[in-house]
């Protein structure tokens, strides 16, 4: 046996899912344990602290769905987080998950230009107890919300709750809705968008649609409440692409309230009594989105759970704008 095998006690236990078809035993690896690096992940693949289906295969080994993986990963070296008291709004928590509602502007982890205020720095200093998460300066992350959408986010306490959550967003277990104010109505009431989603080919921080070499991006929406140039939409993404429910509402001519980057303008009050224009502040000045309610399994008792995050004031303030000045 190859000396240089990792030495952790226990092998963690993986099983891929049925949308894994063909894919690299390194490049899975990666995308499961993005802390790691893909060239550490083969050489941990290399030592023989992986198997599949009980045999030392290779890195460049295909996977298919219901394959059996075992790993074991080595210590990473410490990743020092700077605690911050900033408040969270926990909606629950027990001795695996946190369940809290995001506040909106605030980045979820420390990243080159924000290194502090996040909610990985709250979270440090909330709970001695996180898991392992998404990457350096990410524990306790499983999934991410744009810095400027509020609502439910769950959080790990330790690794085996990180990659059984993890395990179901791969899957598309998770169930997720979300609430936006857009501009304009819909022509129908409820609908699927389902067009695939990319990188923006010349700006690098959007998203755009990429019909040719972009990834399946699927969001259903149900029409909530209509005014008269504006519509309070439910959404339901069953992907979960960056900037998905923002670049597809954009993509129907009905972006987002406040939404610069996708063709959302800022709403004023002067505006919505059809007033002359004044010096006010807008009534919401950030996106007009909120992930509204999140369900999935417990990773410890396996039951359904379904949590929802209370609409927020400054979205609130505006649709009692819409309800007092543009009703149909």
């Amino acid at each position: 046996m190859n000396q240089n095998r990792p030495t952790e006690p226990e092998p963690l236990t993986l099983q891929v899912g049925s949308s894994i078809k063909n894919r690299r035993l390194d490049v899975y690896l990666h995308g499961r344990f993005s802390n790691f690096s893909r060239a550490m992940i083969q050489k941990i693949i290399k030592a023989e602290a992986v198997t599949v289906n009980g045999r030392v295969v290779k890195s460049s080994f295909r996977l298919n769905p219901a394959d059996k993986i075992e790993v074991i990963l080595p210590e990473l070296p410490g990743k020092e987080i700077e605690p911050e008291d900033i408040p969270l709004d926990i909606i629950y928590e027990d001795s695996d998950i946190i369940i809290l509602n995001k506040q909106p502007n605030m980045i979820v982890h420390p990243a080159r230009s924000n290194t502090g205020g996040t909610l990985v720095n709250a979270l440090a200093h909330y709970s001695a107890e996180l898991s392992t998460g998404l990457g350096d300066f990410r524990p306790g992350i499983v999934h991410r919300l744009d810095k400027n959408t509020t609502g439910i986010m769950v959080v790990a306490k330790n690794d085996t709750a990180q990659w059984k959550i993890a395990k179901q967003f791969e899957n598309r277990q998770i169930k997720k809705t979300y609430l936006a104010i857009v501009h304009g109505c819909p022509e129908l009431n409820a609908d699927c968008i389902n067009v695939p989603l990319g990188i923006h080919p010349t700006k690098r921080e959007k998203y755009a649609v990429r019909h040719n070499d972009g990834k399946e991006a699927i969001t259903f929406y149900k029409t909530i409440e209509t005014f008269r140039g504006f519509s309070l939409l439910k959404l339901t993404p069953t992907t979960g692409r960056t900037h998905q429910i923002r670049v597809h509402l954009s993509c129907i001519k009905h972006p987002i309230v406040a939404d610069d980057m996708y063709g959302g303008k800022l709403v004023y009050k002067w505006q919505l009594a059809d007033e002359q224009p004044a010096a006010q502040d807008p009534i919401i000045d950030r996106v007009a989105l909120h992930a509204s309610t999140l369900e999935f399994r417990h990773p410890a008792t396996e039951k359904k759970i379904k949590f929802e995050a209370p609409f927020p004031q400054d979205m609130q303030n505006l649709l009692d704008m819409l309800r007092k000045y543009r009703c149909q």
